[in-house]
């Protein structure tokens, strides 16, 4: 008797052990804050939003007159451009190009012009959108019925790529014309949101809207907030991913880095980005442009690197150690002359805090050496005011200066709850 209740029990459990193994292996619930039990199940599933329009949703573009906007990050899992995908697709007619800061292909540095071309490959006009104009005009969008948007963005504020979709997505409307948002993942996971919402008074090419510097949203989210909270009323669809899943960051996932431009090499780029891009906002201290580690270096000729580096890692940051480092820069700021400062390795990425790190840089270079570090006015648009420039010429502290933005920060993220996907 007690061997046959023995084994109604032992059969019991193991058919319980084998339901809950099954279930999370299928990637139970919609993926929106599942816990690492999820991760292997969401990613044998996922597809980009490129496969999914491919796979499942064709009909959206199908016989349609299709301009597309682009660059090399348009890629599926495989690494094939889209580009080369709807060229060679006889069900849909792609008619024109379209290439946002660094061009269709990439090539281009930083604030580079692009001008018009033909395509070699396909032989479709390419137009540009970091030229003459940062909108189409109505003679770029002729012969286009369906405006199709798919490029990687990095995950802050003052990546540009988000705001040539929001001027196309205005083109869209104001000629009629239907636009499509292929999404992507947030390569920095779609949970954090960190630093101040811009002033918009401080609104510009690298930072249009009262966004946080770093916005936990994806392209297609961003499309979907942008199209109602600024009104621009465009005949919007996102073609979501499947099984993305917002704790994910990009090595969680099936993919390959390629380089959104080209002082963005490395996923390492995007995570220290947020913060370190802040020092672009001074004259004479190099945030790495022209080393093989952009964003990664910072230094300057007159910084004493074990100095710098024993004052950062002093301030117990979480997920990131500093390394007293040297790099003579082959372009860009003090270019082809030895800087000092630090490398910044980020050992623990989800406890990593990329815009408070930032401001403690920019703030202990600054104390360390203010008669050297010069600012611009530039730091203003990339913070997004004009409060923490000053801030840190005063004297206060970066919990004092994080402190001033908290308000503004939680209003964001309630407002955003309405638009995301995932």
């Amino acid at each position: 008797m007690k061997s046959k209740r023995f084994l109604i029990m032992f059969l019991t459990i193991v058919l319980l052990i084998s339901t809950y193994t099954v279930a999370f292996g299928q990637g139970i619930g919609n993926g929106s804050t599942q816990g690492q039990g999820n991760k292997e199940g969401h990613k044998k599933q996922f597809k980009l939003g490129i496969e999914m329009l491919l796979e499942e949703q064709f009909d959206v573009i199908e016989g349609k007159n299709v301009g597309l906007i682009t660059n090399p990050t348009g890629v599926d899992r495989s690494l094939n451009s889209i580009v080369d995908l709807l060229h060679n697709d006889d069900r849909v007619n792609l008619t024109a190009l379209y290439g946002p800061e660094h061009g269709v292909r990439g090539d281009a540095q930083a604030g580079a012009y692009v001008p018009f071309y033909i395509d070699e490959v396909t032989n479709l006009p390419v137009y540009s959108l970091y030229g003459q104009t940062r909108k189409p005009t109505p003679e770029m969008l002729e012969d286009v019925d369906v405006l199709l948007f798919d490029i990687q963005d990095v995950g802050t504020r003052f990546y540009t790529y988000i705001y040539t979709m929001a001027y196309a997505m205005e083109a869209a409307q104001e000629n009629d014309i239907e636009f499509v948002v292929l999404d992507r993942p947030n390569p920095l996971g779609g949970l954090d949101v960190e630093g101040p919402v811009l002033d918009p008074n401080y609104s510009s090419f690298v930072g249009l809207y009262p966004i946080p510097l770093r916005h936990g949203m994806t392209v297609g989210e961003l499309a979907l907030y942008f199209n109602e909270e600024f009104e621009i009323g465009a005949d919007l669809t996102v073609v979501e991913m499947k099984r993305w899943n917002r704790s994910f960051k990009y090595d969680d996932l099936p993919l390959e880095w390629v380089l959104p431009s080209p002082n963005m090499p490395t996923l390492e780029t995007a995570l220290v980005y947020p913060g370190a891009a802040l020092i672009e906002g001074t004259t004479n201290v190099s945030e790495g442009r022209g080393t093989t580690k952009p964003f990664e270096l910072v230094g300057a000729p007159f910084i004493n690197s074990t100095e710098l580096a024993a004052e950062m890692n002093a301030i117990g940051l979480d997920g990131v150690i500093f390394r007293a480092a040297s790099f003579t820069p082959t372009f860009s700021k003090n270019a082809n002359t030895l800087s000092h400062g630090v490398q910044i390795h980020v050992t623990d990425p989800d406890n990593f805090n990329s815009v408070e790190m930032g401001l403690h840089l920019v703030k202990t270079i600054h104390d360390l050496y203010p008669e050297d570090i010069i600012f611009r006015s530039f730091f203003d648009n990339l913070i997004g005011n004009g409060e923490v420039r000053q801030q840190i010429l005063d004297g206060y502290s970066v919990a004092q200066i994080m402190a001033e933005w908290e308000d503004d920060l939680e209003e964001f993220k309630t407002k955003r709850e309405n638009y995301l996907l995932y």
